[in-house]
């Protein structure tokens, strides 16, 4: 007889310290309720989430194993989706937002796949889609690229690249970067970008402070906030 598998949730983790049933559908929140393991970047993150969401055991009961970023390219089967094999349902969770998306859980997806094991992403927020549905720029046609390079002349380089790309493929060009950057960042585009080329920059999505502004390069030149220390999604869209 056919042993029947456990499915992998892909569980979609808050932004930032907000209540769970403001971002989260209540479609999502019962079913993250009936998991007991779990795959996580950072148990004591994972922990503070889940007790956000209310789940109906104590926290203690639940099982949790990291991502070891040490081994990740290598993932060991059983030591991550072992509990599906014998028919437990397992969540995956990123530290933030949308797990597999700027995340090392793909690796574990994949490892699902190939295993057989039905995968299930469940609905919450996406910074790097919110950010762009708020942007004004084209949402047809975009691309993600994570982080840039920290150092110059890499980043300057890396910069003028999407720029070009942005508009010679008319996309909208989309990257992060490390919250304390964050002003750095700002200053190296209005240096490196043409003045009409268009940044958005969205901060704390979905938060009470949440700040999202779309302004050509020239028009930053004006714009007096600070950005430290407050995750964002930056944007370019450029027109040659």
């Amino acid at each position: 007889m056919t042993k029947t598998l456990g499915k992998l949730f892909l569980v979609p983790a808050l932004l930032g310290n907000t209540t769970p049933e403001k971002v989260l559908p209540q479609g999502t929140l019962d079913m993250v309720r009936t998991l007991r393991f779990f795959v996580v970047e950072y148990v004591r993150t994972a922990r503070r989430m889940l007790s956000k969401m209310k789940m109906p055991c104590p926290i203690e009961e639940l099982v949790f194993v990291e991502l070891d970023k040490h081994n990740i390219a290598n993932p060991d089967f059983m030591t991550y989706l072992g509990p599906a094999l014998d028919g437990h349902d397992i969540g995956l969770m990123s530290e933030a937002g949308t797990p597999c998306v700027a995340d090392p859980g793909a690796l574990i997806v994949e490892l699902a796949h190939q295993a057989g094991i039905t995968i299930v992403p469940l609905t919450g927020p996406n910074a790097m889609i919110l950010a762009l549905m708020a942007s004004g720029f084209n949402g047809q046609s975009f691309r993600f690229h994570g982080y840039l390079p920290i150092k110059n002349p890499d980043r300057i380089n890396a910069i003028r690249t999407l720029e070009r790309t942005s508009a010679s493929n008319d996309e909208t060009e989309l990257f992060i970067e490390t919250p304390f950057r964050n002003n750095a960042m700002i200053d190296d585009l209005l240096k490196t970008c043409r003045p009409n080329t268009m940044l958005c920059v969205a901060s704390n999505i979905t938060m009470p402070d949440e700040k999202i502004v779309s302004k050509s390069i020239a028009d930053w030149k004006t714009v007096k906030y600070d950005w430290n220390k407050k995750p964002a999604v930056f944007l370019l869209y450029s027109r040659f």
